[in-house]
């Protein structure tokens, strides 16, 4: 590892090498834009630090005249946006106007319909009160057999043992269980 003092000689030997080779023909530009470069770095890293301080440190102002025109724009755009307000306001009282008128439509044309087919859906009805009183024999038949379950359970039974004293499928009687509103 090379020794501060090494590392310099090096740097200002390698200047020196290039100050030399410049001495013997070859241009001298590169020397001067090394020279501009540094200068303009040392002239100009002030003002940028400068720069970067507080930019709230230096308000910008303002005349009246100009504070008078940004109060005149702000009030122009409030007045623009109170119409719009109104605009759409409208627009909507007008479609929800609209949509009412087409649902008092729509209920009259469901009651006319209600009227003219009156007949055929007091028949359908009647089919389908007479289908319903079936289930209802089949389902007082099936919730007899689900209360034997129940009430075996509510004994503390096991699924097995209900299932063997009734006669079922173990797999029945768990699903009766499970499905057993509680």
């Amino acid at each position: 590892m090379l020794g501060e003092d090494e590392s310099g000689r090096q740097g200002s030997g390698m200047i020196m090498s290039g100050l030399l080779a410049i001495r013997n023909g070859q241009s001298m530009w590169p020397v001067y834009a090394l020279a501009a470069i540094t200068i303009l770095y040392v002239v100009f890293r002030p003002m940028l630090r400068k720069k970067r301080g507080d930019p709230l440190e230096k308000m910008p102002s303002m005349g009246l005249s100009s504070q008078r025109a940004v109060e005149r724009e702000m009030n122009n755009l409030l007045v623009e946006l109170s119409e719009m307000a109104r605009q759409v306001t409208a627009q909507l009282d007008t479609r929800t106007a609209k949509l009412e008128a087409l649902i008092e439509e729509a209920d009259r044309k469901i009651a006319e319909l209600r009227r003219v087919s009156g007949g055929a859906i007091a028949a359908e009805a009647e089919q389908e009160g007479a289908g319903e009183r079936g289930e209802e024999r089949a389902g007082a038949a099936e919730d007899r057999r689900h209360a034997d379950v129940y009430s075996l359970a509510d004994r503390g039974r096991t699924s097995a043992e209900i299932a063997e004293e009734l006669g079922r499928q173990r797999g029945e009687v768990e699903l009766i269980l499970a499905l057993r509103s509680k």
